[in-house]
C-alpha cells in the first residue's frame, strides 16, 4: 500500500488513533476496522499489572465486539516502526496482508507494512 494514496477510511484510522493518543496523554493511539466496517480506537494501557499497547488494545477491543477480521490497522506513535508483537495481534485476526499504517504524532503517514 502506497502512504501517499490512503483513502478517507484510512485517513480515518489516522485521525482517531491521534485524537485518542492526545484526549487521554497517552503514548499512542490506535484504531483498526473490521470487516464491517466498524472501528474500535485504543489508547496505551499503562497499569502496575497490565501493560499494552495501543495496538493490542484496539484489536483485543474488536475481538471482544465480535469482529471476525480486521481490514486495517493504524498506529500514531513516535516509535519509527510497529514492532512485531502488535504486527502478530493484526495477523491473528486479519491475516498476513492486513495493512498496518504508522503516523507520527501530527498525524502525518510515516510508512505502512503488512501484519504478516
Amino acid at each position: 500500500m502506497d502512504i501517499t494514496a490512503l483513502g478517507p477510511e484510512d485517513r480515518k484510522l489516522i485521525t482517531l488513533a491521534r485524537a485518542t493518543r492526545a484526549r487521554n496523554a497517552v503514548p499512542e493511539g490506535a484504531a483498526v476496522r473490521d470487516e464491517t466496517g466498524r472501528t474500535y480506537v485504543a489508547g496505551t494501557v499503562a497499569l502496575d499489572s497490565l501493560r499494552l499497547s495501543a495496538l493490542a488494545t484496539a484489536v483485543a477491543m474488536a475481538v471482544a465486539g465480535g469482529a471476525r477480521s480486521l481490514e486495517a490497522a493504524a498506529v500514531v506513535s513516535e516509535a519509527a516502526a510497529v514492532p512485531d508483537t502488535d504486527r502478530a495481534a493484526v495477523r491473528d485476526l486479519g491475516g498476513p496482508d492486513t495493512p498496518v499504517l504508522l503516523a507520527g504524532p501530527d498525524g502525518t503517514p510515516s510508512g505502512v507494512v503488512t501484519a504478516g
